[in-house]
């Protein structure tokens, strides 16, 4: 198939999933459309083991293994998914939040990744090194996922920017961890470095090169569109931005989530109170609200069709249960110690520490880069593992976060 002809397959397939959802199943968009295209999957295998000769499953599996679910995230969707998200979280929200935002996208994914890796590693004896690498790939809290449901969630300003931004920064924080460890794991791949001064060299190029890129860009981006009154041409020139910069940073080798996330927050504040007529801010805040809404359907969709690309061995799908509870275990770690650390120096809303634990969803961002591991004896339960963290994660405490929330705040103070 060719690229437009998958484009215009998964814009189709997402549209229709969406209005089955909307008819009849009435949960949040994005959580609908993967739940329809999971069972829309799971229909698919099931017919092709009843009737074997159809051969339904394999051409499907051909299809969804040849859109490269990895690459079209990582390389392409994610920029924009990424400048999106962190337009509308506003800087001076983010000012009040910072230190606790810094501490959970740092300390608090090292840690998950240390103590899932260490876990996993107990429990099915891969070697430490691999398990650290697929602890650096699940600890991160997928901002897409996250801030769709946001949406839905009633709650208190300050907890909603502490978990939209740190799962705006772990993200990319968590990307740079992966690729520190992978290049130390699997040193004669195609990845960066292989000792530990290459790592930490890594480390800090990726981390504040992205930083600084994101910055740099978005305010000569600003200087620009403060000259210009041109609400069409501004849009353009936001889009430029997203597009542009990520793939910038790509070829500079700094982080690219980084550079988006840095990029859309200095555009969605400063960009849109003193270089935007209030006309143009309407229509870039339409825009990128749209944008996002679309390329969360499709990629939802996608989520829910990855089923074809994991390996139904029951052994894996049971690891992948009993590793539900080590990746809850490591993310309340990732929270609960930067909390404490700052808890005699500030007050913190009620229920902080489980709603943003069981507010933590992994997603599309983790089995991208499961996929993107370089082919050996461990990769099958790699991936397959993580699918199951993703789909509980996303379908269980997805739907279930904002009851959650609302009840935690009728309750006494809980840390």
């Amino acid at each position: 198939m060719t690229l437009l002809q998958i484009a215009s397959l998964l814009i189709v397939l997402a549209g229709a999933f969406g209005a089955i959802n909307y008819l009849f199943l009435r949960l949040p968009s994005s959580i609908g459309i993967l739940v329809v295209a999971l069972l829309a999957s799971l229909a698919v295998m099931g017919v092709d083991l009843l009737v074997p000769s159809l051969g339904m499953a394999d051409q499907v599996r051909d299809t969804v293994l040849g859109i490269e679910f990895s690459e079209a995230l990582l390389e392409g969707m994610l920029g924009l998914l990424l400048f999106a998200g962190a337009l509308h979280v506003k800087l001076s929200d983010l000012k009040q939040e910072w230190l606790v935002v810094l501490l959970m996208a740092t300390i608090g994914v090292g840690l998950s990744t240390v103590i899932f890796g260490v876990g996993f590693s107990w429990l099915t004896g891969m070697p430490l090194l691999i398990a650290l690498v697929f602890g650096s790939l699940i600890s991160p809290t997928d901002p897409v996922a996250v801030l769709s449901v946001l949406r839905e969630a009633d709650l208190q300003k300050s907890l909603e920017t502490k978990i939209a931004g740190e799962s705006l920064f772990n993200d990319g924080v968590g990307y740079v961890v992966f690729l520190v460890l992978v290049g130390l794991a699997f040193p004669s791949g195609d990845h960066h470095g292989s000792g530990l001064a290459d790592a930490a060299t890594l480390f800090v190029q990726e981390a504040v090169g992205g930083a600084v890129l994101g910055l740099v860009l978005g305010w000569l981006t600003f200087r620009v569109m403060r000259r210009i009154d041109d609400y069409s041409l501004e849009v353009l020139i936001t889009l430029g931005l997203a597009f542009g910069g990520y793939e910038l940073a790509v070829y500079l080798h700094v982080s690219a989530p980084i550079m988006a996330v840095c990029a859309g927050l200095l555009i969605g504040d400063i960009g849109m109170k003193n270089g935007m007529s209030e006309e143009t801010r309407q229509y870039v805040d339409g825009f990128w609200k749209l944008i996002d809404e679309i390329l969360n359907a499709v990629l939802f969709l996608m989520i829910g069709f990855e089923v074809f690309a994991i390996a139904f061995d029951i052994s894996f799908v049971t690891t992948g249960v009993l590793s539900i509870g080590l990746a809850l275990l490591a993310r309340l770690a990732a929270v609960a110690v930067p909390i404490l650390i700052l808890r005699p120096f500030r007050e913190f809303s009620r229920g902080v520490t489980p709603i943003m634990t069981w507010g933590g969803l992994k997603g599309g961002i983790s089995v991208a880069l499961a996929l993107s591991l370089p082919e050996g004896e461990w990769k099958p339960l790699i991936l397959t593992v993580t699918y199951v963290i993703v789909i509980f994660s996303i379908i269980i405490q997805g739907l279930t976060i904002a009851p959650l929330a609302k009840r935690l705040n009728r309750e006494p103070d809980l840390m």
